[in-house]
């Protein structure tokens, strides 16, 4: 547990003395509500600010952020990888800690603009206002990006610290989100506050960055808004905070009046309505078209008294993901297999419904090798950017990272475009035979290559040029097990964009296969011939069923009993190519030449 020192908490009275702003400084404001305080409010914290630059913040953090409330050991205190109740992960020194660059966690801080400074095109004096300006560690930094702050539900990146960024499930918002810890919650909301507070007047002039609003009042989008409501009431002004508000005062010459006199919240915006009516449970949970890895589900939705935010799907009691629509494919399940589906309805506040109906489904045989192992079309990219910046998301439960990159540009539908940097997935089960993408040159440039490397190891190029899209497929890659994909752009300044990309399983042929128990049997010869499968082994008699199966999981041929008379099974009608036969008993993979 964090270690707070007995001079500390002797002390904290003296601490809350020096937290009251100096006499008089709120004058005018006792009798104001809403939009008419918000704007007094304005011109108070204006009065006074002392813009010392970009750069003068490094000397601003020597004060406003050193860490006497939790280690007390005068580090940087990182909103991003404090943990409020144990110990730290790592710890930035104030002056040699600086970045720099970085590439995990723990390697240096630098300056996170909690209202992102590309909303303000980078301009004097919000660039460099500490009051909204924190030192962070520099992945978590890159990795939040400019999304805006809200409630995840399926994370795509959690920090050593437990911040999270992911889909949203705030409610009225589904696009991606940055969720820092409940310590910290409140002072990101009152930081905010403070922004839409001492630049109403220009609000209208920002990039909205889906979480401003385009007039001084509210100053806000209404679901960013509420949420913040919320997680100013969560989380209520501490220590710290009070602290920090302080030393800004003496650096820069304003404060942030939400720390001050948190009143001033509800005074101005109002009281945020407190949910703990949990949603209606979802009905009519339907589990249909099964594939050898995949089944797609559908339900009718829940209701609650002030939004649902998303559905949570069980597969087999664990949860799989949260999505916000009625319909979804689980994917990634075993061929064969049985499974259960069941959904849990929530809403903003973290109210959970009941369990809805359960459904069922088994999977269809799949090939060990060869079918389509996966795809990404790039739909779930984060929300149209022209900026280059870290993108990170999550498909058909694989998470995809691309550095400098940006979100506006297309080929079919949504694209990824890298500039100097890459495309990685995490780790994909099943191996690799085959990769096919598309790509093409965006702006200006020359034609080039993207060099695609599977576990680090570069397996082929994919061409691109200005004119078309230009659609590749490398064979023949032949790597097993758990591969990591990667697509690397090593052109300097050439901006390219990337879709449609899909890979097929390692496909590992051979001329019989055997189990190892009496209910196997072994295919000959193999490849088939003539369009007639032959089979030899123990208790062929009893087998009451044969089924053959393509690559992709659909059902060619349904036979009953179809040793009883002979050894044989005719194929006719079946083109040239790899399938499965499954039976009661076991099964097994041969070609039809």
């Amino acid at each position: 547990m964090k270690r707070i020192v007995y001079s500390f908490l002797l002390s904290l009275t003296f601490l809350h003395v020096l937290a009251q702003a100096p006499p008089n400084y709120y004058n005018g404001t006792a009798t104001l509500t809403g939009a008419a305080l918000k704007t007094a409010l304005k011109t108070i914290i204006t009065n006074g600010h002392q813009d010392h630059g970009y750069n003068g913040l490094w000397t601003g953090y020597q004060t406003t952020d050193r860490d006497y409330f939790y280690e007390n050991d005068g580090t940087v205190l990182d909103i991003y990888s404090e943990n409020a109740s144990g110990a730290d992960p790592y710890n930035f020194t104030i002056t040699s800690g600086q970045c720099g660059s970085y590439n995990s966690e723990g390697d240096c801080y630098n300056r996170e603009h909690i209202v992102p400074q590309s909303l303000f095109n980078s301009a004097s004096p919000m660039v460099a206002d500490i009051h909204f300006i924190r030192p962070t560690d520099g992945k978590v930094n890159g990795m939040r990006s400019n999304f805006p702050f809200g409630k995840v539900g399926s994370a795509s990146y959690t920090s050593l610290n437990g911040s999270k960024l992911g889909t949203s499930i705030s409610a009225g918002y589904s696009g991606t989100v940055f969720e820092p810890v409940d310590a910290f919650k409140g002072d990101v909301a009152r930081m905010i506050f403070y922004f839409v507070t001492r630049y109403e007047t220009q609000l209208s002039g920002f990039t909205s960055g889906n979480m401003l609003g385009s007039s001084s009042f509210p100053g806000l989008q209404t679901w960013e808004l509420n949420q913040l409501l919320a997680w100013n009431a969560l989380d209520p002004v501490s220590p710290a905070e009070i602290s920090r508000n302080n030393a800004s005062y003496a650096y820069q010459g304003n404060r942030n009046p939400y720390i001050d006199n948190p009143a001033f919240v509800n005074q101005v915006w109002g009281t945020p309505v407190v949910d703990t009516q949990a949603p209606t449970a979802a009905t009519n949970v339907a589990a249909t078209n099964p594939t050898s890895n995949s089944v797609s589900l559908s339900w009718t939705a829940g209701t609650d008294n002030i939004g649902v935010s998303g559905y949570e799907i069980y597969v087999n009691g664990v949860l799989y993901s949260t999505v916000t629509g009625t319909t979804a494919t689980v994917s990634g399940l075993n061929p064969s297999s049985p499974y259960t589906f069941y959904i849990i309805v929530k809403d903003a506040a973290g109210n959970s419904s009941l369990q809805s109906n359960t459904a069922t489904a088994t999977t269809l045989a799949g090939p060990a090798g060869g079918g389509s192992c996966g795809t990404e079309n790039f739909e779930n990219t984060p929300a149209a950017s022209s900026g280059y910046a870290t993108q990170t998301w999550t498909n058909n439960s694989i998470t995809w990272t691309a550095t400098d990159s940006r979100t506006d540009q297309t080929i079919n539908g949504k694209a990824i475009t890298v500039r100097n940097g890459n495309l990685t997935s995490t780790a994909v089960s099943g191996g690799i035979q085959t990769l096919t993408v598309t790509a093409q040159l965006k702006f200006a440039g020359s034609d080039g290559s993207l060099n695609v490397e599977i576990n680090g190891v570069q397996v082929g190029t994919i061409p691109y040029n200005a004119t078309t899209p230009t659609t590749t497929t490398i064979s023949n890659i032949n790597v097993s097990g758990n591969v990591i994909i990667k697509l690397v752009n090593p052109v300097t300044g050439n901006r390219v964009a990337i879709d449609d990309l899909s890979w097929t399983c390692l496909t590992s042929l051979a001329t019989s296969e055997t189990a190892k128990d009496k209910s196997a049997f072994t295919i000959y010869p193999n490849p088939v011939k003539n369009h007639e499968l032959f089979v030899k082994g123990e208790n062929l008699s009893k087998i009451s069923k044969a089924e053959i199966y393509d690559l992709s999981g659909k059902l060619l041929q349904n036979i009953s009993n179809p040793f009883k008379n002979s050894n044989k099974i005719s194929l006719q009608g079946i083109s040239k190519g790899v399938y499965i036969i499954k039976t009661d008993m076991t099964s097994a993979k041969f070609i039809v030449e």
